[in-house]
C-alpha cells in the first residue's frame, strides 16, 4: 500500500489541533488530521474563561464548530491513533493503529494530555458544570460555596488549599487514602480544611449534571455546593515526540519554541497542552494558530 502524501499533518482534534487545521486551511494546505477521539476536551460540559462565551462553552460544541469550520476548508480528518511516527532526510512518515501509513512534510502534535478520573460513578455528567478541573479556569465559579476536593494526596491537598483564594469552607476527600507529610497536614488544619480519608463510591447529582455531594465507600454521604477534582497522575501524550526525538521536560511535556512552536526536531511542532505551558483552552488555540503560521512559512521554503 502507497502511503498517501500531505503538506501538514496534525495529531490530535482538540482545541489547538482544530485551530491550527482551520489556519492551515485558510492557507489552502493540503492538510490530514489524525483524531482518536478521547481528548480531554470531549469530557468538559463547560469552560467558563472564554472571550464570547459568558454563560460557557463545551469542550463537544468547540470541537463540533472546529471540525465543521476545518472541512468546509478542505481539511480532511481520520479518527484513528497514530501509534508510530518516524523522521528520514525531509520526510515525517506516521503509521496508526488500523496499519495505515501516511507521509508528510511537517507534522504538529497537538496530542494533549488525559486527566486521571478514577471510575466514580455519575460523575463525567457534572464535569465542567458542577465539578471543576482547573483553578485558574473555574475557581471563581465555587466562590463562597461549600467545595468538595474530590483527590488524592499531595496533589489533592495542594488544589484544595489553592481554592481558600476562592472559599473557606472547603472539605478534602483523599480517595486514595495517601499519606500526606506532616507540614501539609498543618497547612491545611491552619485553613480549616477538613480531610476524609475514605474512597468516593458516586457523586450524588440532581438533574444529572448539578453536584450535591459524594457516597463514600463506607456509605457515609458528604454534602457540598461545588466539586472539584484533583486526583494527580495525569497522563502526557508525548510519546511520539519522544520516537522523534523531541526533548521533554521530566513530566514529560515537550519542549517547543516560544515564538514558532517548533520542537528541537525540524519540521515537528507541538501545541496545546502536551506543550509545557498552563493548560487553558485560549492558550491551546493561540498556540495552534502560531504553529501553524510558522508551518506555512517553511511549506513555502519547500
Amino acid at each position: 500500500m502507497v502511503a498517501k502524501n500531505y503538506e501538514c499533518i496534525i495529531v490530535g482534534a482538540g482545541i489547538a489541533g482544530l485551530q491550527a487545521a482551520i489556519q492551515l486551511g485558510r492557507y489552502m494546505h493540503n492538510v490530514l488530521v489524525i483524531d482518536s477521539e478521547d481528548g480531554r476536551s470531549n469530557l468538559c460540559r463547560g469552560y467558563h474563561n472564554i472571550l464570547g462565551w459568558p454563560e460557557g462553552v463545551s469542550g463537544q460544541t468547540l470541537r463540533q464548530l472546529g471540525i465543521k469550520q476545518a472541512q468546509d476548508l478542505k481539511v480532511e480528518f481520520l479518527n484513528d491513533r497514530v501509534i508510530n511516527a518516524q523522521k528520514q532526510d525531509h520526510q515525517l512518515t506516521l503509521q496508526t493503529s488500523s496499519a495505515k501509513e501516511f507521509k508528510t512534510k511537517t507534522l504538529l502534535l497537538a496530542t494533549g494530555i488525559k486527566d486521571r478520573i478514577p471510575p466514580i460513578k455519575n460523575i463525567n455528567p457534572c464535569l465542567g458544570i458542577s465539578v471543576y478541573v482547573c483553578p485558574d479556569c473555574d475557581g471563581y465559579e465555587v466562590r463562597d460555596k461549600h467545595v468538595l476536593l474530590l483527590g488524592s494526596g499531595k496533589t489533592g491537598a495542594n488544589l484544595a488549599l489553592t481554592l481558600t483564594y476562592w472559599t473557606n469552607n472547603i472539605t478534602f476527600i483523599n480517595h486514595d487514602r495517601e499519606e500526606l507529610d506532616p507540614k501539609i497536614k498543618g497547612k491545611l488544619r491552619a485553613e480549616n480544611i477538613i480531610t476524609i480519608n475514605e474512597k468516593i463510591e458516586s457523586v450524588i447529582t440532581e438533574n444529572e449534571s448539578d453536584f450535591k455531594g459524594v457516597i463514600l465507600q463506607n456509605g457515609q454521604a458528604i454534602t457540598g455546593d461545588k466539586g472539584f477534582i484533583g486526583f494527580g497522575g495525569n497522563v502526557v501524550h508525548s510519546d511520539l515526540g519522544q520516537q522523534l526525538g523531541v526533548e521533554r521536560l521530566e513530566n514529560k511535556h515537550l519542549l517547543v519554541d516560544p515564538r514558532t512552536k517548533e520542537t528541537n526536531i525540524t519540521n515537528v511542532w507541538a501545541a496545546g497542552d502536551v506543550v509545557a505551558h498552563s493548560e487553558q483552552v485560549t492558550i491551546a488555540m493561540a498556540d495552534g494558530c502560531q504553529a501553524a503560521i510558522f508551518i506555512h512559512k517553511r511549506l513555502l521554503k519547500s
